[in-house]
């Protein structure tokens, strides 16, 4: 930046002081008032930040009210930023790890729309059967744990479009009953994961749990495939504890724009 009263490491903080409150009303928009408010600094010194960032192109004022947002080129620098340590790459440890623990098949799963793409999976040493088949198989929303991990943790406007748009879809899966797969959602957010141990995959069981961003939104889901005699009740509660954990850890470093989250196909593309 050029004004020299904002470089160096006091400089820095005030800079990202400023950034983060723009970032936490980027919808509407924030008044300097507001935003030497919240970030703790005087309005000359926020003025100054404000304008060193807009000859940056970093923030933008609106020419009419006056007010600041985040502007394009820090989408821009955030976007290139999301091409290095894309989900798979930060998930292929987690599916190793879940793999060697769990002795089960692991498979990584990200949203698609209206539908649920494989990303990556870690194979067992049992014969599973899946809806998705290999790396880069595809299943609506609804079918399956992890898709319906994902769709469960949707914001609710997005599950119900998702829900009108798949349950004709979903016939081809022999779900016919909207109701028992709305109730089947319900207990699936109620208690953060998906499992079914009969379904329409004779001999299979499986169990999912989303991977949420920061926001508490579902952008994928981990899920292990199994025999159905090794996902016992017993077993159940320890393998879902040990998927959240990994999941958990996953949320922390998710990069909101990770071209993968709006493009899985590309990431496939590229493998």
């Amino acid at each position: 930046m050029e004004d020299p009263q904002e470089t160096g490491v006091g400089g820095a903080a005030r800079i990202m002081a400023v950034m983060r409150v723009l970032a936490m009303h980027q919808a509407s928009a924030s008044r300097i008032k507001d935003v030497a408010e919240q970030a703790g600094l005087t309005q000359a010194t926020t003025h100054r930040v404000l304008q060193s960032l807009v000859k940056e192109g970093m923030v933008e004022q609106d020419a009419r009210t006056k007010r600041y947002r985040l502007g394009i080129e820090f989408f821009v620098l955030a976007a290139q930023a999301g091409n290095v340590n894309g989900l798979r790459q930060l998930c292929r440890p987690v599916l190793l790890r879940l793999g060697a623990r769990l002795n089960d098949a692991i498979f990584l799963l990200v949203r698609s729309g209206f539908d649920a793409i494989c990303l990556d999976r870690n194979e067992g040493p049992y014969a599973i059967r899946t809806f998705t088949g290999g790396v880069g198989g595809r299943v609506p929303l609804g079918v399956g744990q992890a898709a319906m991990a994902i769709l469960a943790f949707l914001p609710e406007a997005e599950r119900e479009a998702v829900l009108q748009f798949n349950l004709p879809r979903l016939r081809e899966f022999g779900v016919h009953d909207e109701v028992s797969l709305r109730s089947e959602v319900e207990v699936i957010r109620e208690c953060g994961y998906a499992s079914r141990r009969t379904g329409l995959l004779e001999g299979m069981a499986g169990v999912a749990v989303p991977i949420l961003d920061r926001e508490g939104r579902a952008v994928a889901a981990l899920g292990v495939g199994t025999l159905i005699e090794r996902l016992s009740p017993e077993r159940l509660p320890i393998v879902v504890e040990l998927m959240k954990r990994e999941a958990a850890t996953v949320t922390q470093q998710i990069n909101p724009f990770d071209p993968t989250l709006w493009n899985p196909a590309a990431e496939l593309a590229n493998r």
